[in-house]
């Protein structure tokens, strides 16, 4: 029998703080264990476990559902990273992150002042090359158990006969100025001209359609196939970039994943193009050997060396990383244990750094929550972590007309201009400068955790610059200070990406602390909205899966059997 998790009724775009101190309990099943963003999406992830099919499966139907009913970030028309475990020990790590169109050019987005323009946000210009239906192929090819159609099923039901809008999708097309913006969008997401309303069916026959195409011909039919065609020529109407020239050269690349140790447990995460996973190394071995956690998780001394850790990791992130297939990124120096240890030294003890005295370190050999996650756990141990983005929420608003789906706007994640903030305040270097066929810099951070060589824990989350940091927060509470996953996702989240010099909080944290850390040198971003990410993470603990959805959404669900 399917058991659900209930959670508060909020909104999924438009997120709101848990009352911290209200404790909910993980959801807990024997068999298997989908943990999501949106709900309808992580039942799908559970029915397809429950007739047959293995984690990767799951993973892949979650995603193509999401697509339909979770279009704010789900998404064909987007990209992003997979982190694969199995259970007879073999791990991958699928990237599938966007690309830049071949006639991108460096200065694309400079206006004849050298001023950025809203280019690469706004339009059909800011989109890359979509990834997501090729990465999921190499998923099913190669890990998988069931067929590629039997996995797309649920999606194409969802969108041909539709589904019922939640309260969060009502107020998340209510809310987007993007859509509005788009006729086709418009159309679509709205019915004749008035919002839905909860509980009203919506239904996507394009999109139907275009998943119906791919489901039959492969992921041949995105990149080759009439959806191609369609999609290239829609391009070059809106003076668009992507050709199919772009499309067919579109590769998913199989990465070897980071590895580390923490405190007796190994951290499985994502290798550059995501800067997430490194970024996540090097705050744990920061950590690592502090005590910081002898003051007690929420003390304003465990916060201050975190988030002093996140500083120098942010700025070594911003200077060092990018995509390997044109920077050399130095991944062994930047984890090396003596260049951690020298980071550790310069944290001081008492006050904050103020961010213009750190600079990048030189290592030896020198994304908000528009993203979306989910974890998948079967019962014979494999475990997935997801996280696929369309950049800004609904990316930048644009459907193509008569295919259905929504398109990126990934090209902000570039370096449009070095040393200028993007959309989510960060300020990047020259290795993130556009290239052709180059993919942006990204902070998505899927994580697998073992315990003694066996699976313990997945974790990711969708926001932003403020991904690793919330993931690296929930690993916390769970290995150091002993919390269940519930309350590790629940508890109040803290944020520094060394520029700008702000060290943000959400309000559960006490004002007492907050008052504290003001007195040790912070500039304070305590603000009554402040939301730090979503987290969805699953543990495996005495023959039990426990799955935390996060309640900052009410939108998410854990699901399992």
């Amino acid at each position: 029998m399917r058991r659900t998790l209930p959670f508060l009724l909020c909104v999924a775009v438009l997120v709101i703080a848990v009352p911290l101190n209200a404790a909910r309990q993980p959801l807990r099943a024997r068999h298997g264990m989908v943990v999501a963003m949106e709900a309808i999406a992580a039942d799908v992830g559970v029915s397809v476990l429950e007739t047959g099919g293995n984690a990767v499966d799951a993973a892949v139907a979650v995603g193509f559902a999401m697509a339909v009913t979770h279009p704010f970030a789900g998404n064909l028309g987007g990209g992003g990273y997979m982190l694969i475990r199995m259970a007879d020990g073999r791990i991958t790590f699928i990237d599938f992150r966007e690309r830049a169109p071949e006639k991108a050019s460096r200065n694309m987005y400079l206006d004849a002042k050298g001023e950025l323009t809203r280019d690469s946000i706004e339009g059909w210009r800011s989109s890359g090359v979509p990834g997501t239906v090729r990465g999921f192929e190499i998923a099913v090819n190669k890990y998988g158990r069931k067929t590629w159609s039997e996995n797309l099923s649920p999606a194409v039901e969802l969108a041909s006969k539709g589904f019922r809008v939640s309260y969060a999708l009502a107020e998340g097309l209510k809310g987007s100025k993007s859509l509005a913006a788009s006729p086709e969008s418009k159309r679509i997401f709205q019915k004749n001209g008035a919002f839905y309303d909860v509980g009203e069916k919506l239904t996507q026959p394009e999109l139907a359609g275009t998943l119906e195409r791919i489901s039959k011909n492969g992921a041949n039919e995105f990149y080759e196939g009439e959806t191609a065609a369609r999609f290239a020529a829609e391009m070059a109407k809106h003076g668009g970039l992507i050709s199919r020239s772009d499309l067919k050269s579109y590769k998913a690349i199989e990465r070897v994943p980071l590895t580390g140790m923490y405190h007796g447990y190994t951290i499985i995460t994502s290798p550059p193009s995501s800067s997430g996973g490194i970024a996540l190394l090097e705050m744990l071995g920061i950590l690592d050997g502090t005590g910081y956690e002898k003051a007690g998780a929420g003390s304003a001394s465990a916060i201050h060396y975190v988030a002093e850790a996140m500083r120098r990791a942010y700025a070594d992130r911003n200077e060092y990383v990018g995509d390997p297939g044109f920077v050399k990124v130095p991944i062994a120096g930047l984890l090396d244990p003596a260049y951690l240890s020298r980071l550790r030294a310069s944290i001081d003890r008492e006050r904050a750094t103020p961010s213009d005295t750190v600079h990048p370190g030189k290592p030896a050999g020198t994304e908000r929550l528009e993203t979306t996650h989910y974890s998948v756990v079967d019962a014979e141990g494999n475990a997935v972590a997801v996280t696929y983005t369309l950049n800004g929420g609904y990316g930048n608003g644009i459907t193509v007309p008569g295919l259905g789906f929504l398109l990126n706007n990934e090209m902000d994640d570039f370096a449009s201009k070095p040393g200028t903030p993007n959309m989510f305040g960060l300020v990047q270097g020259e290795t993130n400068a556009i290239q052709p066929g180059k993919r942006p810099l990204s902070s998505m951070t899927p994580t697998i955790i073992l315990k003694d060589g066996k699976l313990f824990m997945t974790a990711g989350a969708p926001g932003g610059s403020r991904i690793s940091t919330a993931v690296l927060q929930v690993i916390l509470n769970v290995v150091d200070f002993g919390m269940n996953v519930q309350d590790a996702i629940d508890f109040p989240r803290f944020h520094h990406q060394w520029q700008p010099d702000t060290l943000s909080l959400e309000r559960g944290v006490s004002p007492d602390t907050v008052a504290l850390l003001k007195s040790r040198g912070y500039e304070v971003d305590y603000a009554p909205g402040v939301v730090l990410a979503q987290v969805a993470a699953i543990v495996s603990d005495g023959g039990w899966l426990q799955g935390g959805s996060d309640g900052r959404s009410a939108a998410g669900k854990a699901s399992g059997y």
